[in-house]
């Protein structure tokens, strides 16, 4: 077989990857959202999805980029489970390109570098923690990425100073059990949760995880501590229930156990995967903290043995093939134009997500603090 493995066959390969993953057992993501444990992928592709009527990708595909050629070093806070494949489609798409991948925690590899100084062996540093990615460009270890790069993608998914760039997106949601209400029923202000008694007894959270940290460190920078304070009070006195993660969340509100909750987009599509026919809608609040759209990036490091060609892997996560891999695979938003989101979701275009620089989100020790003295943590 021909070592040029085209679009078609990454498709096909996630496609198959994603039906093995569509058993309904899910296995917990680590502690603080790092993504380095058993993550998995989308199966059932919900309506969609290679071999259905969901459409080709539009972008660039790896066919038109630069080749790759070398060995590089990727310090990755995005686990094997969730983005191995990818990376060995990229290996095995040209002759004389390998990555050494070194998996961990976002904020552990971020620290790692810096400790390593000048002798780090990271080319590119890959991670589901903007706030990362910003601490190292504020340490002036990473370097710019070519313009090419950057201009895949709308301003707000990239560093102003080009730094980083984003490469894939996920959208803080309410999950719902369609049994108990419609969509239209569900809040759009995230404010409202704690007065509503429809929800009294009835919600979940999952305050140790980091996509639910990042969400009120937003809402801490967008409204203040003592309006955050008061919402987190608000929810506990309102009975909200504690879960070790928001995909336990999203089975839990699908199961009926709970009626709604506070995840990650993609937690509700990987139930549905699984499960068509679960009683589990998703809902979004609209221009406030519980909007929150987040994302994955990638930079190029300041120890980078040959800096082309790490912006030029980087210019790869946002190829045609590489967007639609994280929409089929692992459910997250792709961030360039023609690769829509997998399952009954709006467009990227159609969300309200708040103003907000990401890379504030690494302030994260006043929101720890702030937990803790309400009793959560």
């Amino acid at each position: 077989m021909d070592d040029k493995i085209n679009r078609r066959r990454l498709l096909k390969y996630a496609g198959v990857a994603g039906a093995a993953g569509a058993t309904g057992c899910i296995g917990p993501l680590s502690n603080g959202g790092n993504e380095t444990g058993d993550v998995p992928s989308i199966g059932g592709f919900i309506g969609s999805g290679p071999g259905s009527d969901r459409p080709a990708p539009e972008g660039t595909s790896v066919d038109d980029m630069p080749d790759l050629e070398g060995t590089l070093t990727v310090y990755s806070g995005r686990g094997q489970p969730l983005v191995g494949d990818l990376f060995a489609f990229l290996e095995s798409t040209y002759d004389g390109f390998e990555i050494e991948p070194v998996y961990g925690g976002s904020a552990d590899l971020a620290n790692q570098i810096n400790v390593e100084g000048s002798n780090s062996p990271a080319d590119v540093f890959y991670t589901v923690n903007v706030g990362a990615l910003g601490s190292l460009a504020e340490a002036g270890r990473t370097v710019p990425l070519p313009d090419g790069v950057l201009e895949l993608v709308r301003d707000e998914f990239r560093d102003p100073d080009g730094e980083w760039v984003g490469t894939s997106g996920r959208a803080r949601t309410i999950p719902y059990n369609t049994e108990e209400f419609d969509e239209s029923d569900v809040p759009d202000d995230i404010f409202a949760f704690p007065d509503d008694d429809r929800f009294d007894g009835a919600m979940g959270w999952a305050p140790t995880y980091g996509s639910f940290q990042d969400f009120v460190t937003a809402m801490r920078i967008l409204n203040g501590e003592e309006e955050t304070r008061a919402w987190l009070e608000g929810m506990v006195e309102s009975g909200v229930s504690e879960y070790p993660n928001e995909q336990v969340i999203a089975s839990a509100v699908g199961d009926g156990e709970i009626v709604a909750g506070f995840a990650n987009h993609y937690y509700i599509q990987r139930i549905l995967s699984g499960n068509p026919g679960a009683s589990l809608g998703t809902a979004f609040t609209d221009g406030d903290a519980g909007s929150l759209f987040n994302v994955a990036g990638a930079t190029v490091m300041d120890t980078a043995s040959d800096e082309e060609l790490a912006a030029n892997f980087v210019r790869h996560l946002l190829s045609a093939e590489a967007q639609e891999y994280f929409a089929v695979r692992t459910g997250e938003y792709p961030l360039i134009p023609g690769v829509n989101p997998l399952g009954n979701l709006p467009t990227i275009d159609q969300l309200n997500p708040p103003d907000l620089d990401l890379t504030r989100l690494s302030d994260i020790e006043p929101t720890l603090e702030l937990m803790r003295d309400v009793g959560i943590l």
